[in-house]
């Protein structure tokens, strides 16, 4: 498995195991079976992993595997096991947070994980017209040297919020963004922002949700209700890049492009996205480890300017999207916003 940098000392897989999936919400999960999954990703060399306090039960599972990592491997394999959580208070708790909320989310989080100082956290505030998300930044990196945290991130930000952050003195290690053969929109504010300031992209949606895979090839556009809400999500990303005959157009130049590595569509459009410019890694998200041999090519294929010049000719029919990172997702009464949930910490579990 690749592995980088992604700050000074601190080192992850370029491939990133996701936790979305482990929710609940794309079918029920077995616990103990999907702690042995994370082991097998672990021990295959998937080292880091990415999760949050919205995300129901799955900082109890990864802290369930890295109690058992650490019994099977000792404390020195499991120092190698990083994982990334995140802080995204609800939208109904953002006129009223304060420095003990945070502490209360973020002691939460290392009593789940069953770990001393969280590796790194995602941040996340869902209204900019709500004001606040500057503190609550600095009481995050109160935490940070507290020792409660070692890294400090943003997730969803745009790159005017992300450089009010870093401007205020509080040192931002990474972003996490959509960012994938349809959306393109990190490649603009955020792309250059990450160069001026020093930050790197984690990505996720480089599949869009498993449209982004040799399942859909050849198939007719599917019609609503879509099988969940992921795929409700990225079908909108499809509709605003070129429409389902141009999306297909794009499947055919991937499919070309992974004839010639013997490998798959999934593979390659993942493996593209960690070509951009300051990418450190990709965030797959699995059930099981049905997919770990494939999330493991990721990080094994390269890809050459052959390849490149297969897929350009699509690319440069691509619509881009509106707006800056995460903006359509921010618009509460548009097609994008409209099916986000913004309360997810008050659901019960």
């Amino acid at each position: 498995m690749e592995r980088t940098l992604l700050a000074p000392g601190y080192e992850i897989s370029r491939v990133i195991r996701g936790g979305w999936q482990l929710a609940g919400g794309h079918g029920a999960v077995d616990r103990h079976a999907a702690v042995d999954d994370l082991m097998a990703t672990a021990e295959a060399g998937i080292t880091t992993f990415d999760c949050a306090d919205i995300y129901t039960g799955v900082e109890e599972l990864i802290g369930a595997f890295r109690a058992a990592y650490g019994a099977r491997h000792g404390a020195d394999a499991l120092a190698g096991i990083r994982v990334h959580t995140k802080f995204v208070p609800d939208l109904e708790v953002l006129p009223t947070i304060s420095k003990a909320y945070v502490e209360k989310v973020i002691d939460t989080s290392l009593t789940r994980l069953r770990i001393e100082r969280l590796d790194l956290v995602q941040f996340h505030w869902w209204d900019y017209a709500q004001p606040g998300f500057l503190e609550t930044a600095g009481w995050l990196d109160e935490l940070r040297r507290a020792g409660k945290i070692e890294r400090i991130s943003g997730t969803n930000f745009d790159a005017a919020h992300i450089e009010a952050i870093a401007s205020a003195g509080i040192p931002v290690t990474s972003v996490q963004v959509q960012y994938s053969l349809l959306d393109d929109r990190p490649a603009r504010r955020m792309s250059e922002a990450a160069a001026r300031l020093g930050f790197k992209l984690l990505c996720y949606g480089t599949v869009a949700g498993g449209f982004l895979s040799d399942r859909w090839l050849g198939q007719s556009e599917p019609a609503d209700p879509l099988e969940n809400r992921s795929l409700t999500k990225y079908k909108l990303i499809i509709d605003d890049a070129g429409g389902w005959a141009w999306f297909q157009s794009l499947l055919a130049a991937l499919r070309k492009v992974a004839d010639r590595h013997d490998s798959d569509i999934a593979t390659v459009a993942s493996r593209a996205v960690l070509g951009f410019d300051h990418v450190a890694g990709v965030i797959v998200g699995a059930r099981n480890r049905a997919h770990l041999d494939a999330n493991l090519a990721v990080g094994a294929l390269r890809l050459d300017e052959a390849d490149r010049e297969i897929l350009a000719p699509v690319l440069a029919l691509r619509r881009s999207l509106d707006g800056e990172v995460y903006e359509l997702e921010r618009d509460r009464a548009g097609r994008h916003g409209a099916i986000m949930k913004y309360n997810l910490n008050a659901e019960p579990a």
